[in-house]
């Protein structure tokens, strides 16, 4: 190729205004074209190849405004050696796009793929409490070490790095946060964003390196001794407020809190003395019909007389439930050590300890699911007639004057 035949431009020429095609030589061109608004004119580089015998293909190099004529030059030789080695410039530009583009997609943060997963699956959790301590578990505990660092780059170390530190305090969350990790390495893995084994898995893989959170003592939910529910509840009658009435409905329906507070009046059939909980609300995923005894329909009562909205209890300004903390507060403020899920276990040591009625009655006024897959199979019905009479006992029991005592009617002689 002759000297003729390249570097025809000079750099005075790049700002020529007359509108066409421009060689410079070795497939290189100067393209002038009118702008949008018809008075100026726009300048870019281009090169162009055959790609057959009566084929072209023209490729854009950037504006002239940016590409200067020498790296312009510098670009069209890079393109004449591929087409030399037998390659298409455009399609290794594409590819070269694609991988850069492939490889910043990897570049995703731990916390990005949290969200994502945790909005790919907040549908399938029916508990709103379970679905809200899945973000607030990870920004308290993980974020802090893995929140911030790329998918790719998250090893076993580093899991451990953000387990430590609760493993030992608060061995059950970190039980659950160690499960959340994982679940979210895998979604990373099946989305492309990550490669190889997931380093937060347990069996075969931490279990080594942490103890196991199944063998230590097993600390239970603060009970109250049944013989103090009657004192209890008398002091708890005479505090005010809504969150009051709300615990007390809860301790004599034996319900779980979560039920309590997302209680609808679209869930309560006064006239049957029932609460249907439906299977969205419940943990077993099954509707559970609570019995409602004479003093849970006056609680219902009141709450109706100042109703402002689809909550039975609602919280500040009767549109959204009461804080999960409500109940904690009011314990403490009566000086009580319990907790509420101990009250569940407090009405399951009365029905054993003080009444004759069935085992099946009590578990199942406490929704437990039937632990043999042979007894569910046979057992439909859900013993309201047993479990009417059972929280109408509990009822009484419970507004008992402290130190009166109570007797309940041997199954013998329930009807």
């Amino acid at each position: 190729m002759g000297r003729r035949a390249l570097h025809r431009l000079a750099a005075a020429s790049l700002k020529r205004n007359k509108v066409g095609l421009f060689a410079d030589g070795g497939g290189l061109y100067l393209q002038v074209t009118k702008a949008a608004d018809g008075r100026n004119v726009n300048r870019s580089w281009l090169f162009r190849f055959k790609t057959g015998p009566n084929k072209d293909r023209w490729m854009g190099l950037g504006p002239a405004h940016t590409i200067s004529l020498t790296e312009a030059r510098e670009a069209a030789l890079r393109c004449r050696k591929l087409r030399l080695a037998g390659e298409d410039p455009i399609a290794r530009r594409n590819a070269a796009r694609a991988a850069a583009a492939a490889a910043s997609a990897k570049q995703v943060s731990f916390a990005q793929c949290a969200h994502a997963y945790i909005g790919a699956k907040r549908s399938e959790w029916r508990n709103q409490k379970h679905a809200a301590e899945w973000p607030a578990s990870l920004r308290k505990h993980v974020f802090p070490t893995l929140g911030t660092l790329s998918v790719t780059t998250i090893d076993t170390a580093l899991v451990l790095r953000a387990l430590r530190p609760v493993w030992e305090s608060a061995p059950e969350t970190a039980s659950r946060l160690r499960g959340r990790i994982e679940a979210i390495l895998d979604w990373a893995t099946v989305s492309g964003l990550r490669q190889g084994d997931n380093p937060a898995r347990w069996s075969g893989h931490l279990e080594h390196l942490l103890s196991n959170p199944n063998r230590r003592q097993v600390k239970h939910h603060a009970a109250m001794p049944v013989p103090e529910i009657p004192a209890f509840m008398t002091a708890l009658r005479q505090r005010e407020g809504i969150a009051a009435r709300a615990l007390e409905f809860c301790i004599l329906t034996a319900a779980r809190s979560g039920e309590v507070f997302g209680m609808a009046w679209s869930e309560v059939d006064t006239q049957a003395a029932l609460w249907i909980t439906p299977a969205r609300r419940t943990k077993a995923a099954r509707a559970h019909r609570v019995p409602l005894a004479p003093r849970c329909l006056k609680i219902l009562d009141e709450m109706r007389a100042h109703a402002r909205g689809p909550l039975v209890f609602p919280g500040r300004h009767g549109l959204k439930p009461l804080a999960p903390a409500t109940f904690s507060r009011l314990l403490e403020g009566l000086g009580c050590i319990a907790t509420v899920h101990g009250f569940r276990s407090t009405f399951r040591d009365w029905a054993a300890e003080r009444t004759n009625f069935p085992r099946e009655a009590a578990e199942m006024a406490l929704a437990h699911a039937i632990p043999s897959a042979v007894e569910a199979a046979y057992r439909r019905g859900d013993l309201l007639a047993k479990r009417q009479q059972l929280m109408a006992a509990w009822a009484r029991y419970c507004s008992t004057p402290p130190g009166a005592g109570e007797v309940v009617p041997l199954r013998g002689r329930q009807p």
